[in-house]
């Protein structure tokens, strides 16, 4: 029998959650038909949530996943489309997408992020600032920010540094190639790869593993290799503000009209 009341995140109705053990909290993102895309409602939630869940006496981990075996295809277009037309929805989410990067950081309970397939944009903000990140060997991670002409925000610039190194970084945000599961553990930008069909069974067992241990330890080890992290709060402070500042500009009018078109880019 899992206890543990579910009424104090009545108000976050874009996160699916459930506790499938006690003292674990799983919060699935779930838009069916569109890979998880994060709309306006879970761009919200997934910057809050993690406040509430730093309150809450019966959570120790949190597991976060996607439904139906992928992450996050990242932000919906017509979240994007309402970021573009309106600067005061713009400014918005730039205070959002700091909550969300921020709130993470400081949520003293351990987060377990599951990837699977694909993790883009908002999700993938929410998949690699997990403290533990498992990831399917043939998963996709992709920052495609300066494909749509924009800087890239989100999260990548105070956390994709201190994880695969400078020279790794900027290759990837610059380019948006994109990386395997397999190559993104190999350069350290997540915990672990594990085979496709075995991501969720492995997160869980993580989250299993951080459930049955000393909370106190284990969330000031938390909290003091994230001071790592909050040093580079200026770097990512700035990015986000250069992001939001391309999204009024033509370079990503052009960037999202060819990803709807399906074409390059002529910038």
């Amino acid at each position: 029998m899992v206890d543990g009341s579910l009424d104090r995140y009545e108000r976050f109705s874009g996160l699916t959650l459930d506790r499938p053990e006690d003292g674990i909290l799983r919060m699935v993102l779930d838009t069916p038909g569109k890979l998880n895309a994060v709309d306006r409602v879970k761009h919200a939630n997934l910057a809050d949530v993690w406040v509430e869940v730093g309150r809450d006496p019966d959570t120790n981990v949190v597991l976060v996943h996607g439904a139906n075996g992928a992450f996050s295809a990242g932000g919906d277009m017509s979240m994007i489309d309402d970021i573009m037309a309106d600067p005061a929805y713009r400014n918005e989410v730039f205070h959002e997408a700091r909550n969300l990067v921020y709130n993470m950081i400081n949520c003293p309970k351990p987060i377990v992020s599951g990837i699977e397939k694909i993790a883009v944009g908002a999700g993938l903000a929410t998949a690699l600032m997990a403290d533990v990140s498992v990831c399917g060997r043939n998963a996709r991670i992709i920052d495609g920010h300066t494909k749509i002409g924009v800087a890239a925000g989100d999260h990548a610039a105070i956390i994709w540094p201190l994880l695969c190194g400078m020279a790794k970084a900027k290759y990837y945000l610059m380019t948006c190639d994109p990386l395997t599961g397999e190559e993104a553990e190999r350069i350290g930008l997540v915990s672990l790869a594990v085979d496709d069909d075995k991501v969720i069974e492995h997160a869980t067992e993580v989250a299993r593993k951080l459930n049955r241990g000393s909370s106190q330890a284990i969330q000031w080890t938390k909290l003091s290799l994230n001071n790592w992290l909050r040093m580079a709060g200026p770097t990512f402070d700035t990015s986000i503000a250069l992001e939001m500042l391309g999204f009024g500009g033509a370079d990503a009018a052009e960037g999202v009209a060819a990803v709807k078109e399906k074409r390059d880019p002529n910038f």
